[in-house]
């Protein structure tokens, strides 16, 4: 995935919009950057799970390409609901630690899946 020194909470790393469709991810961000994975080369899913909430975005997906890009999803995003759909499609992909990741606040990281 794509590092940033900056955190999620910073004007440059909101998002602007998110894009899902049958080609992949994409989000543009504040600064005008965007991040993208294709299904093609989607490698792994991870809930992050920050305790910030309940006033900030504390849960995000973070979706990670084979060429070691990516993008990070906040859960609260208005196009989360469609690309939780998407994933949950996954061959292999872990709806109960899904559903483990998404009640919890603990301070942590689940993989919900990855490709063989």
């Amino acid at each position: 995935m794509r590092r940033s020194t900056v955190s999620q909470d910073s004007p440059r790393a909101r998002s602007r919009s998110v894009s899902v469709d049958d080609i992949g991810v994409r989000r543009q961000l504040a600064d005008g950057s965007e991040e993208s994975v294709t299904w093609a080369e989607l490698s792994s899913v991870v809930v992050r799970v920050i305790p910030e909430g309940p006033w900030n975005e504390d849960v995000f997906l973070m979706l990670a390409g084979s060429d070691g890009k990516g993008t990070a999803v906040p859960s609260g995003d208005p196009a989360a609901d469609a690309l939780i759909e998407r994933l949950q499609t996954l061959p292999g992909f872990d709806n109960e630690k899904f559903v483990e990741a998404m009640t919890t606040d603990a301070d942590e990281a689940y993989v919900v899946w990855k490709a063989n």
